[in-house]
């Protein structure tokens, strides 16, 4: 470690506190439309992915501007495939079936969601960010009344009957 391990090379301090501001905020208000519907996912895991992915992305950004070996390079584009495919398997944990229902599904896209707000951020394009939080929470609000029809707690008696039938299959 070095006397400028804790210096920005790339940022000012105010660039990297607007990008993790963002990177908090606007997964946050995904996660909280999330929680305040009681579905499988409260708000805590879109803000620590969206802040895990914005420190990884600010991380390759700094690393890239650190570098002084001409011939060493940072794909960014690396950066991306693997928060993303990681979130993906973080996602996929947060569906289930039950019965005829497949729950968690908007959860575990918003989370992948949030991941890719978090890269967004690190990167700097908080206006992109900015634009995809709000498409995603005013598809999530107004897609509620829609989705109940599926969501086995609105319907207890059809979802008991759905896990016997698969249950008397298996």
């Amino acid at each position: 470690m070095t006397e400028n391990s804790f210096a920005l090379q790339s940022l000012t301090l105010s660039e990297f506190a607007l990008r993790m501001g963002a990177a908090t905020l606007l997964p946050f208000l995904i996660g909280l439309e999330r929680f305040l519907r009681r579905k499988p996912i409260d708000f805590r895991p879109f803000v620590i992915i969206a802040v895990g992915a914005c420190g990884l992305a600010i991380g390759a950004l700094e690393i890239m501007a650190g570098t002084a070996d001409p011939q060493a390079s940072i794909d960014p584009s690396r950066v991306f495939e693997g928060v993303i495919t990681g979130i993906g398997f973080l996602g996929a944990g947060a569906m289930f079936r039950r019965g005829g229902f497949v729950q968690g599904a908007g959860s575990a896209s918003a989370i992948w969601a949030a991941g890719a707000i978090g890269l967004i951020c690190g990167f700097g394009e908080l206006l992109l960010a900015a634009t995809m939080t709000a498409i995603i929470l005013i598809l999530l609000i107004v897609s509620g009344p829609f989705t109940e029809e599926w969501d086995p707690e609105a319907h207890p008696e059809e979802a008991k009957d759905m896990d016997a039938t698969v249950g008397g299959h298996s």
